[in-house]
């Protein structure tokens, strides 16, 4: 029995009903069935493109993807997904469309979605912003297919808001799942979700937030750290507490990188912008105040340069469980002594960590390809089964 054939045989055991035509905007959305599925359905598809079977679900059919924010790893393992299902992917450039002459969200979701069956989303740099405008794109795109102006209801998958960044932790988790050998080993493992000094300014939430609200789904303990100032969102942290009280895992803040890190199994040292910075930028930018914002970047470079000493150095991860944590990075890093002077992790340890991080990254394209899959085909089960009776891929 091949491995696709023993995770469909799981699959058929969770209650994913609902995940048929639904979009994907936060994990906290998901209920712990449906996350098991999408992880399931991940491993599933990577087992297919090993063994160079075909993966295509799609013979036409559109993945749109708006990216609002400059993007890598999301640009391209969206574009990887979609290909590896079988849908060509469109970009859209709002510089290059009609959105610069004043169209609406409602006109453009309705004109670039008239053979699309997924929609992907970056909008992550303003407070109440990002969440808002996949959201209003979706009801739209809704809204058409009601009114019979398109043809089929594309799907949403969230590819980081202001909130969360569920492709970037759902693929954090897989590699979790993998390095220790299964969900089941997790419990009682403790991951330092901490703060780190970077030279650069603004960088999202979604991350600590998405790793604070997914890891503590899986009895893990979770640690927040970072300096006075650079919350989080408090809901975010609500859910957080919610979670460990349901999985018996722990969630907790620390005022320190070195307690965060003190016997620490996993460590995720990364920049980010406070909160309330986050929020004063939003206010600025809808005003149009072009140079509070420039005011407000100068303040924030000055407040990050008090932190220089929240990094990542050998002797910070000596303090982890015998001195070798894995290391978890979104990328890209801010790397002391090779992309900036001073940053987030040392350079011998980023190097250290090299393949592991790389191994990270190559998650997500089957993380975002099982979101797709899971919303777009009804019976999961039986295509996973097809897939791996079918042929080889063609290589000429």
């Amino acid at each position: 029995m091949s491995k696709t054939i023993e995770l469909a045989k799981h699959l058929e055991t969770l209650h994913i009903n609902n995940m048929y035509k639904s979009d994907f905007y936060w994990t906290w959305d998901k209920t712990d069935e449906e996350l098991d599925a999408i992880f399931t359905v991940a491993d599933a598809l990577r087992d297919l493109r090993e063994r160079n079977k075909s993966t295509r679900i799609f013979d036409s059919g559109l993945g749109i993807s708006i990216f609002r924010d400059n993007s890598t790893r999301t640009r391209f393992s969206f574009a990887s997904a979609c290909n590896l299902l079988g849908l060509t992917v469109q970009d859209l450039d709002e510089k290059k469309s009609q959105i610069a002459h004043g169209e609406t969200v409602r006109e453009t979701a309705n004109m670039v979605s008239f053979m699309a069956d997924v929609i992907g989303i970056r909008d992550d740099m303003f407070i109440g912003e990002g969440h808002k405008y996949q959201k209003t794109f979706m009801d739209a795109v809704k809204e058409g297919y009601r009114d019979g102006i398109l043809e089929q209801q594309p799907t949403l998958v969230n590819l980081q808001c202001d909130v969360d960044h569920p492709t970037q932790c759902m693929a954090d988790m897989l590699h979790i799942i993998h390095q220790f050998g299964g969900v089941e080993n997790l419990k009682g493992k403790k991951i330092a979700m901490t703060w780190a000094y970077s030279p650069s300014y603004g960088k999202p939430l979604s991350v600590p937030q998405g790793v604070i609200g997914l890891m503590t789904r899986f009895g893990m303990d979770v640690v927040l750290a970072h300096p006075e100032g650079y919350d989080v969102m408090p809901e975010v942290e609500e859910i957080a507490r919610k979670n460990v009280a349901a999985t018996g895992g722990s969630y907790k803040k620390v005022a320190t990188m070195e307690e965060a890190f003190q016997n620490a199994d996993i460590v995720y040292p990364k920049s980010w912008a406070p909160f309330a910075a986050m929020e004063e930028r939003t206010r600025l930018y809808q005003a149009g105040d072009q140079a509070g914002i420039d005011a407000l970047e100068q303040k924030l470079l000055s407040q990050n340069a008090q932190h220089k000493d929240w990094t990542c150095s050998e002797e910070m991860m000596k303090k982890t469980r015998n001195g070798s944590a894995l290391y978890l990075h979104c990328l890209p890093a801010d790397i002391t002594g090779l992309s900036c002077s001073e940053g987030e992790v040392d350079n011998s340890v980023f190097d250290r960590y090299l393949v592991p991080l790389y191994k990270q990254a190559s998650f997500k394209p089957y993380i975002i390809a099982a979101m797709i899959l899971m919303s777009k085909v009804k019976d999961p089960v039986s295509a996973l089964m097809a897939l791996d009776g079918a042929g080889k891929r063609k290589m000429f």
